[in-house]
Parts: structure tokens; sequence; C-alpha cells
């Protein structure tokens, strides 16, 4: 079958490390079953697999990604679930379970045309969702939606940030957070994404870095340390920051003083359960929000979608279609 591997990895170029070309069909083991893929989205976790993290050298080849949709064995529409974990072993919760890993850090992931999967990791795709959004779901989306709705702490008519408009988890906040009756900010260094991101609904956009016309209950930061110090400073007292990811680097100055001085609370939040994901699939299907998909390329040209991921060159989503 076709599928885009990772052969090696370069901390420095880590396209180097891409291959596209035939691989072995997936083996199923028990528990088990197989998905053909219609569509898979990219994520930076990919990149940060060609860099080695989360990827060690002795198990490559891997073949990449965490996102797909696709159909089922018995050819029923289904979204596959990313994250390989023990929900019992979590408390209730697969992404707790200390041996939890992504598809594609321990098994073959979904840049192919057929992926093996737990039977439990299958969630239906709604008719509404096309293949192509239903794939940008299970990492960006469903990451976006615990973060708002479990981690945040808040309610509808709340005051929230987005740092780094233009990414996938950024775009997937600002629309299920407008659409659910908060008041966004976000934040971008490109003119051009923060009049995206005002019509994608937020209230308005500003520089990364300005200042906002008020404090806000939430700051949502997947972008680390170019904008931490930024994310602290524009919380109002007893506010909190929900963190996913640190793209620009995971080692900014804590601003414990203000932390402390203004009771402010850190939450981290990574994915999201099974269960989330049908309950995600579910709002874009009733409510009508749907991905943003910045742009739709064949399996065979995968390399462009991560180039444009790697040199920031996207606003929501890149899908890759089998």
């Amino acid at each position: 079958m076709f599928a885009i591997t990772a052969v090696g990895i370069d901390k420095d170029n880590p396209l180097n490390g891409l291959e596209a070309g035939e691989r072995p069909e997936p083996t199923v083991p028990d528990g088990w079953t197989t998905v053909t893929v219609k569509a898979a989205a990219l994520n930076h976790h990919d990149l940060w697999s060609l860099r080695g993290v989360g990827l060690a050298e002795d198990r490559l080849p891997m073949v990449l990604g965490c996102d797909a949709a696709g159909f089922d064995e018995d050819g029923n529409p289904v979204i596959v679930h990313a994250v390989i974990g023990d929900p019992d072993a979590g408390g209730g919760d697969e992404t707790l379970d200390p041996r939890r890993s992504l598809l594609s850090e321990v098994h073959d992931g979904t840049f192919a045309e057929k992926v093996a999967v737990p039977r439990r990791n299958l969630v239906p795709k709604p008719e509404a969702l096309s293949f192509e959004e239903a794939a940008c779901l299970p990492t960006a989306w469903l990451t976006a939606y615990r973060m708002l709705f479990e981690k945040a702490g808040v309610q509808p008519g709340a005051t929230v940030l987005v740092q780094g408009a233009g990414g996938g988890v950024a775009s997937a906040l600002i629309r299920m957070a407008a659409a659910a009756g908060f008041r966004v900010y976000a934040t971008s260094r490109s003119e051009a994404k923060r009049a995206r991101a005002v019509e994608l609904g937020a209230h308005a956009a500003v520089e990364t870095g300005a200042r906002l016309p008020e404090k806000v209950d939430v700051v949502f930061e997947s972008v680390g340390q170019a904008t931490w110090a930024h994310s602290v400073k524009s919380l109002r007292p007893g506010g909190r920051i929900v963190v996913c990811g640190a793209t620009s680097g995971n080692a900014p100055s804590a601003e414990l003083t203000r932390v402390f001085f203004l009771q402010l609370s850190v939450v981290g939040s990574t994915m999201g359960t099974r269960d989330q994901l049908g309950r995600v699939a579910e709002f874009c299907a009733r409510t009508g929000v749907h991905p943003e998909i910045d742009r739709t390329l064949p399996l065979t040209r995968a390399k462009e979608g991560f180039a444009a991921m790697d040199q920031g060159d996207l606003f929501g989503k890149i899908v890759l279609t089998v």
C-alpha cells in the first residue's frame, strides 16, 4: 500500500526524513481492525516526530499521521481516534493511561491507504461532515473541544484569548468558542490571519504581544515561549491559562510573581477521549461549525503539506486525500 513514512530523524531539517512509497499492509492484532482511509489531516505532531520528539529512531520506519476518516471493514463511514490507551488504566480516561501513545508513535499512523486501530477507537462519521472535515477532528478539534468545554472552567459569555490564530487548534477554538457564546480575542503576527480570525467569529484580533482592550478570563495557549508572557499579562485576577502545546519553545519565563499574586491557574490539556471525539463530531454536525481547511492535497503530495506547515504557511488544517 502507498504510505508516507518517517525513515530518518533530523532535528534541523525534518523533511529530510520523509519518504513516500509502498509499505506492507498493516498487521491486525486481536481486538483491532482496519480502516480504509479516505482523508487524513496533518498536525505539528507529524513534524515533531520527524525531529525525534515522541518517535525514537529505533522505531523507524514509521508511517506518520494521527488523524483520519474513512470506511471500516463493514463499509461504515468512521473517524479514527488517535489515542492508543486503556481507559481503565487512566481512571476512565485513556489520555491519562501512563502507557498511552498516539498513532505513529508506537503503531503505524494514518498517512496510508489503510490503518490498523483498536475497534473501540472508531467513531461514526456524521453525514453532515465530509471525510476531509471529519479527518480534521481527532487531534486539533478534539484538543480544542476539551480545552474549551472541560479545562477552561468558564461558561459561555466569558472572555477568552486564543494565541496564534492560524493553527489547527487555534482556528478550532475560535470557531467553537464563538459559536458557543464566548467573547473571543485572537492574536497573530500576520494581518491576513488576524482578518481570517475575525471572519471565523473572533470579536477582535490583535498583533502578537499587543495589549488587549480588556483582561480576559481564559487564555488558550499552544505557542509557548513566544507568547507566554503576553498570556500571563492578559489575564484578569483569578484567570486561567489552558496550554496544549509549545510550538515556539517550551522554556519561557514562568512569570511566577504574577501567577501567585494574581492567583492565576495554569492547566495542561492533551487530546481527548473517544467519547469526547464523538461529541465534537456531533457539535459540528448540529451547529454547522465545520473545520477550516487551508488546502487539500493528494497523499502523493504530502511533502508539500509538510513544508507549508513547517513554514507556518497555513490557516486551519492541511488535509491529505487517498
